[in-house]
């Protein structure tokens, strides 16, 4: 069996789960890993692997898994798309996925390359258990209740704000798909946590939620990556009504982002030139091996 060959780019959280699901699964070989600082300082785990600035330095890449912040996805699928190599991401602005595909869609089409963005597990995995509820009850409504846990998305967009040192989003259900963000700070030196506060809340990222900012003297003492998601559809199939449909699962979070982004490079491998959500992509195509025997297991 030929193998996948896949590049991780960038080497934060979640690069370092994907390089472990990466060395778990039977049909792919690391190419090498990008990151910033190059090869200085190179972690210990990265000792038998490539490790360079830029893709371009890496030999015959098929697919280049994204594990860079959400903001700078496009310009580095945009770069990669151009270099002939399929792209997978974890992109999650929920509200800007729709621009995104378009964009990243003309750049596959015109390279002859597969994109597939925002698959982490919401927006991703969870997108596809929303498909079936709403298929199978048409009409009626979906509740999705996060955490409560660690949001990547919104941690990330925390440290990128001027004057935070260290920081840590908590997503709190309140119930009916409604958040509250509870985050925790390490404040720079010569910086007011009023100001910094109020950036923080007038970010896309909280702007529409009810979001609480709190000073801390260690954000690593309160570090846990633990998250989770309630899917609650209550609808009607047919004509009969009280249909009530639930799913829940308790996660690591960025070992499952992970994860689905491997099973989702392995996918992109398979689709016609162009940009996919995970919705759009046959889930059989998630997995490795004959499609027969997938369907012999679990039809």
């Amino acid at each position: 069996m030929k193998k996948v060959r896949a590049a991780i780019v960038g080497y934060g959280n979640i690069g370092q789960y994907v390089l472990e699901a990466l060395q778990a699964a039977p049909d792919f070989e690391i190419a090498g890993v990008v990151r910033r600082a190059g090869a200085e300082n190179r972690p210990a785990e990265l000792s038998d692997y490539p490790v360079v600035k830029n893709i371009k330095e890496l030999e015959r890449v098929d697919v280049a898994i994204l594990c860079t912040p959400t903001r700078s996805v496009e310009a580095y699928a945009k770069e990669i798309l151009a270099l002939g190599i399929h792209t997978v991401d974890s992109f999650d602005i929920h509200t800007g996925i729709v621009n995104l595909r378009r964009t990243l869609s003309a750049v596959a089409k015109e390279n002859n390359t597969v994109s597939i963005i925002s698959a982490g597990w919401d927006p991703g995995s969870d997108s596809i258990v929303r498909t079936m509820l709403e298929a199978i009850a048409p009409k009626g409504i979906t509740y999705t209740n996060f955490g409560p846990g660690m949001s990547m998305g919104h941690t990330v967009a925390v440290k990128a704000i001027d004057g935070v040192k260290a920081a840590l989003s908590m997503t709190i259900p309140t119930g009916t798909g409604i958040h509250r963000r509870m985050v925790y700070i390490e404040l720079k030196e010569g910086y007011e946590f009023d100001k910094v506060a109020s950036a923080i809340k007038a970010d896309p990222y909280f702007v529409n939620d009810e979001t609480h900012v709190k000073q801390v003297s260690s954000v690593d003492a309160l570090l846990d990556m633990g998250h989770g998601v309630n899917l609650t559809r209550k609808g009607v199939s047919g004509k009969t009504q009280n249909q009530l449909f639930e799913f829940n699962m308790r996660i690591n979070n960025p070992a499952l982002t992970a994860q689905v982004l491997v099973c989702t490079a392995r996918a992109a491998m398979r689709q016609k030139p162009g940009c996919y959500t995970m919705i759009e992509v046959p889930v059989i195509d998630l997995l490795p091996g004959d499609r027969e025997e997938w369907v012999g297991h679990l039809v």
